[in-house]
């Protein structure tokens, strides 16, 4: 009897994700806490899968929106960060539900406030203050203005203030981050000075563990994301920090990161195309002989960019195998005239390692001219995600 198995599907190591967060757990001060960033469906890993894993560990989850929230809020008992902006119409729900809101300027904290009593309930937030990063949050010049409305609501408590890093990942010039790290202490100092007092810090992400908290940082949280899923914030910094083959080296402060993903589907069909036929949309590739082809049933729809037509590659029976003509919306092409024994139904591997070969995340960013992030966080939802 054949093993039910979806055609195509995630495989998501609960070794390798546990192995990523103590990798992280051990580099940071004793004491610090962990918030799990689980947004964009936890960077393509699924949200629900990874929470269930990460439960046991973390001190928080952290998600971007509303729609997020609702989905993960009753699989984890750990508080859960909103950072993402939640609109009027769900601000109600949301306090309802049970979360940490971010606060992003006096019209926002009015708004939490005001639904807040009448709901009669102290909202937690955490107010994002923009030190020279262009985004959300207040700007430094407005805080005393912003202080002073704060001070008069009274259904809110302040549990944190937090900023982010603009450029830490790609430069050894820690130049403008220290132009961050100082104004965000400045606003800091503001909030204390006014009478704030036991809220928590946190300015850095996966690049901000790795360059700043280690030696410089005193903050209270810290934001992991990227890096749980093995991946690295930039190539940078892997080659900076990376340390492939061993475990955590706290003396050199070299870390090890195992990826969490791989991408597998199974062949569709298996023909034969005669000399000078042409594969695919756009007539893009014309058999130059013979050749024997596989049909991939995954396409940019799935997350399989229309970009790697041509150019792109999947394994095989551990071989690699190139993409020939244009990615369609649910599959793509493959020459297979290399393989002897092929047929439908065989594994296809799109990410990650089959026997000895192996295709990364990121090979595929460069191949696209983008980030790893953006290559997980683009694959289809509504693939099943399933623990091994």
């Amino acid at each position: 009897m054949l093993q039910k198995k979806p055609l195509s599907y995630l495989e998501i190591s609960k070794k390798n994700l546990i192995y990523n967060f103590k990798q992280f757990k051990g580099y940071l001060r004793k004491g610090t806490l962990v918030s799990a960033v689980i947004k964009s469906n936890a960077y393509g890993h699924g949200d629900i899968e990874v929470v269930k894993v990460l439960s046991p560990f973390v001190d928080y989850f952290q998600v971007n929106s509303f729609e997020e929230l609702k989905k993960i809020k009753n699989t984890t008992n750990k508080p859960i960060l909103v950072f993402g902006y939640v609109g009027i119409s769900d601000m109600e729900d949301a306090i309802r539900l049970g979360c940490i809101l971010s606060v992003f300027d006096s019209e926002h904290l009015s708004l939490i406030n005001k639904i807040a009593q009448n709901l009669n309930k102290k909202q937690k937030v955490h107010i994002v203050v923009d030190s020279f990063l262009g985004r959300e949050g207040i700007m430094p010049e407005t805080v005393e203005v912003f202080i002073k409305n704060l001070l008069k609501m009274k259904n809110i408590i302040v549990d944190g203030i937090y900023s982010h890093f603009a450029n830490i990942e790609d430069t050894s010039d820690f130049s403008y981050g220290k132009k961050q790290v100082d104004i965000y202490e400045n606003i800091i100092n503001v909030f204390e000075k006014y009478g704030f007092s036991d809220f928590k810090k946190h300015i850095s992400a996966t690049s901000g563990v790795m360059v700043y908290e280690k030696n410089y940082g005193n903050n209270k949280i810290v934001r992991i994301g990227i890096g749980l899923y093995g991946l690295w914030p930039s190539k940078y910094l892997e080659k900076k920090l990376g340390n492939k083959y061993r475990d955590l080296d706290k003396s050199t402060g070299k870390i090890s990161l195992k990826p969490v993903l791989s991408w597998k589907t199974h062949i569709a069909q298996v023909k034969v195309l005669p000399m000078g036929y042409f594969i695919g949309y756009g007539l893009t590739y014309k058999t130059n002989k013979e050749m024997k082809v596989a049909v991939i049933p995954q396409g940019y729809a799935d997350g399989f960019s229309r970009e790697l037509s041509n150019k792109g590659n999947a394994l095989i029976g551990g071989t690699r195998c190139s993409v020939l003509g244009r990615v369609a919306m649910n599959m793509f092409v493959v020459d297979v005239s290399h393989l002897n024994k092929v047929k439908a139904g065989d594994e296809v591997v799109i990410l990650g390692q089959q026997k000895k070969e192996n295709i990364s995340i990121e090979e595929m960013s460069e191949k696209l001219n983008t980030i790893n992030y953006e290559i997980v966080a683009r694959i289809n939802p509504l693939l099943p995600r399933i623990i091994v």
